[in-house]
């Protein structure tokens, strides 16, 4: 801020004036390249206001008030709309998302909606679709950015799945399939952000290092270093530390008998004896120990025995669902939306008809 005022005229006595302000220091700590400085100085060249725009929706306002300045924030309400979009996927959920003028937040926000029952580094094919309807934020006729996914759909393999945003009776915000299922599983069917996968599931596998036939009792993500990694499910830290082989490693102990194991870890955030919460960053991708490459070796243990993360996840208990009146509220908020993305959808392949035709 010091230079900011040097190239505005400005002494350091008014820079010091405003961080003298109650929270006038903290309000000044983060400026970003983007955020506008606006300045109104008297005949002398003395500050007389300084109005900060943090965002298009946030502004601190310091103004004259004597020989001190006054903070005032000023928040705008943004208009909100519905926005939409449909895309078929040709290689990646994010290509055809990133194609179909979809943000990577929301991309990302919509792999989080059905992260419990698609994993999006495995299980994508050529010709799924998917469809989202979600909120865009406009200030002044300008868009200043995206809410939440109010509904979702995505057809994997043949297989439909919806999820529908909804509000319980205890103020708590989730998303729903049609029936009231709860979208959030008690484990998630990848640890990270969706990426491609290097290796699977495989007792018969080659070890790149070791040159010999190892059982691979897990599913390795290829990701760059640093990528989060994140506990798949609610648990306790079991352990934490450092093997010859392993790398930086995580275990967590779930419920059930469940163990899952993060291994060749680049840093980890969590310590032993710590409870950990599904989606909670544990670690970043690295490629410690026995590994080739950056890649995240991801295991899943049942009793103690090594099983298959891709499938044994469908053998789980259920999520819990929406009962009596509940469910019929949410099933007559849902009513609404999705006639809303059906018209939206059949819009959509009129106008791709169209554009075939012509």
């Amino acid at each position: 801020m010091s230079l900011v005022f040097a190239r505005a005229g400005l002494n350091g006595s008014d820079l010091q004036a405003l961080l003298d302000v109650k929270k006038g220091a903290e309000a000044l700590r983060d400026v970003y390249p983007g955020q506008t400085l606006r300045f109104t100085m008297d005949e002398n060249h003395r500050l007389l206001e300084l109005r900060f725009a943090k965002s298009p929706v946030e502004t601190t306002l310091f103004r004259k008030d004597g020989e001190s300045f006054q903070m005032i924030s000023e928040l705008k309400d943004p208009e909100i709309r519905h926005a939409f979009r449909h895309a078929v996927v040709q290689s990646s959920l994010f290509d055809a998302g990133i194609q179909a003028g979809v943000s990577h937040r929301t991309i990302l926000e919509l792999a989080n909606v059905f992260g419990g029952v698609i994993d999006f580094a495995l299980d994508p094919r050529k010709g799924d679709v998917f469809s989202v309807l979600y909120e865009e934020r406009y200030v002044d006729g300008e868009k200043v950015g995206e809410g939440e996914i109010i509904a979702a759909e995505y057809v994997n393999d043949g297989h439909r799945y919806s999820a529908y945003r909804f509000e319980d009776t205890s103020g708590r915000t989730g998303y729903f399939s049609s029936d009231g299922v709860s979208m959030r599983k008690a484990f998630l069917r990848a640890p990270l952000d969706f990426t491609r996968v290097t290796s699977s599931f495989n007792m018969r596998r080659m070890h790149p290092i070791a040159r010999v036939v190892r059982p691979h009792r897990g599913v390795d993500y290829g990701a760059p270093t640093g990528t989060p990694v994140y506990a798949s499910g609610d648990g306790l830290v079991l352990e934490s530390g450092y093997g010859r082989g392993n790398g930086n490693f995580v275990f967590v102990r779930h419920e059930g008998n469940i163990v899952t194991r993060y291994l060749h870890l680049h840093k980890r955030l969590v310590r032993k004896g710590q409870r950990v919460s599904q989606g909670q960053t544990i670690g970043t991708v690295g490629a410690t120990g026995l590994a080739t490459g950056p890649h995240l070796h991801y295991e899943f243990l049942v009793d103690g025995t090594h099983r298959n993360p891709s499938s044994i996840l469908d053998r789980l208990p259920r999520a819990r669902s929406l009962s009596g009146k509940e469910l019929a509220a949410f099933k007559a908020g849902i009513a609404g939306v999705d006639a809303q993305l059906s018209q939206f959808t059949k819009a959509w392949e009129v106008a791709v008809a169209s554009n075939e035709d012509g």
